[in-house]
């Protein structure tokens, strides 16, 4: 069992290891935050593991089955389901309770939803995520379109405009190995997703058609690349006018700014998404980032909240995002940095404020490989939208049998 492990210093005095693991590029960065934490708590160490996305569940996981996790833990807010119904995550509403740097007011309510599961708190957001429009400002100028489309019509008809006019050979690149935008159009038209208390599958029911049918119309009109292989690079197409807008999140701001050339940056920006409705806008969006959460086996939940206060504070946040780019979790910190005011942050703070989660299962993952695979489908003609859906619905039924099980025998 890997344990956080007390021992001396040169100076006889006892230290306490509390064990972090954080993955990808935030596991590099938080340690430089490490010394100031050590410094405010004399005789603590944070051991801060880096371990790569691509290994993180299996290694969580792994660890999970061996009595080994960490104190303390970055996590994806999709994996908390999953995690809660293993009951390792400590619930987080006493320390929030008796906290004075941590509050529900002080972070996005749609974010802060994604930790919450059965009216339990189990992580506090570290930074956040959702998906907005990227577009090209040059290019909807020459149709004569001086905003950002406000409902899903409106992105169609520029889409229209722009390929008619020969500005780009596509208006929007909806990448088929993604499956956020129709889970978005759906939930606009008031999808549950999955219905009986997330037991069943719901895209084939009317509201969830709906969505898909103006996902498909890009595809059938020709506005939007069915092959793969037509952008091979997202940026180069972006600057080539091969596509004109894209659905993408807060990574790709520095992206864009790194990868296109110095004479284009004035020529792109960022909206939130379509509505159905002008005044549905901003449209609805996905609720996304990593959050901190404190495991049932660790031997020093009063440390790792004192880690995760420190990591919340509003100036850490600003210094975690000049350092990672990650959008910051903590509203005072948008405010003081500018961050809600300024393009191209601003547009995700105000989608921020119009985002909702995934369904709240352990088996969300498995189910959005699924609806990706008979999106293809669709698309290329193979079913009708009500055959695909139908299928997809009883793939999803037999995934979520294990919850339709436990359900009963409450």
């Amino acid at each position: 069992m890997l344990m956080s492990i007390s021992c001396s210093n040169s100076r006889g005095e006892k230290i306490v290891t509390l064990d972090f693991w954080a993955f990808g590029a935030e596991g590099d960065r938080v340690r430089q935050f490490v010394a100031g934490f050590e410094s405010e708590n004399p005789g603590v160490h944070v051991a801060v593991q880096n371990i790569p996305w691509t290994a993180a569940h299996e290694k969580l996981l792994t660890a999970y089955a061996g009595n080994s996790l960490p104190d303390i833990c970055q996590l994806g807010n999709t994996w908390i389901p999953e995690f809660v119904v293993l009951d390792a995550l400590e619930n987080l509403d006493p320390s929030v309770d008796s906290s004075n740097m941590i509050s529900p007011a002080s972070y996005f309510p749609g974010i802060w939803e994604t930790n919450r599961i059965e009216g339990k708190l189990y992580g506090i957001p570290w930074y956040v995520d959702t998906r907005l429009l990227f577009y090209r400002t040059d290019l909807l100028n020459k149709i004569s379109w001086e905003r950002a489309p406000e409902t899903w019509e409106e992105m169609l008809e520029i889409s229209r405009r722009l390929v008619k006019g020969g500005h780009s050979k596509y208006g929007l690149f909806l990448p088929l190995n993604e499956w956020v935008v129709p889970i978005v159009l759906g939930m606009q038209q008031g999808s549950e997703i999955l219905r009986e208390k997330a037991s069943l599958g719901g895209f084939s029911g009317a509201e969830f058609l709906e969505g898909l049918e103006i996902y498909d119309q890009f595809f059938q009109e020709g506005l939007a690349p069915k092959g793969m292989t037509e952008v091979n690079n997202v940026y180069q197409g972006f600057q080539e006018s091969t596509f004109a807008m894209y659905i993408s999140g807060p990574w790709n701001i520095g992206e864009m700014t790194r990868r296109l050339p110095e004479q284009m940056q004035d020529d792109w920006n960022t909206a939130p998404l379509p509505g159905l409705r002008t005044e549905d806008y901003p449209g609805l969006s996905l609720a996304g980032g990593s959050s901190l959460v404190i495991f049932r086996s660790s031997r020093h939940k009063d440390l790792a909240w004192d880690w995760i206060e420190y990591l919340s504070q509003p100036d850490v946040q600003s210094e975690f995002y000049k350092q990672t780019g990650d959008l910051p979790a903590r509203l005072e910190t948008w405010n003081s940095m500018g961050l809600s005011g300024i393009k191209p942050t601003a547009a995700f703070f105000h989608q921020l404020k119009s985002v909702k989660n995934t369904p709240q299962v352990p088996e969300w993952e498995q189910i959005a490989m699924k609806l990706q695979q008979y999106l293809e489908y669709v698309v290329f003609g193979k079913w009708s939208a009500e055959k695909a859906m139908e299928l997809l619905d009883q793939d999803v039924d037999k995934i979520l049998e294990k919850r339709r099980w436990l359900l009963s025998r409450d």
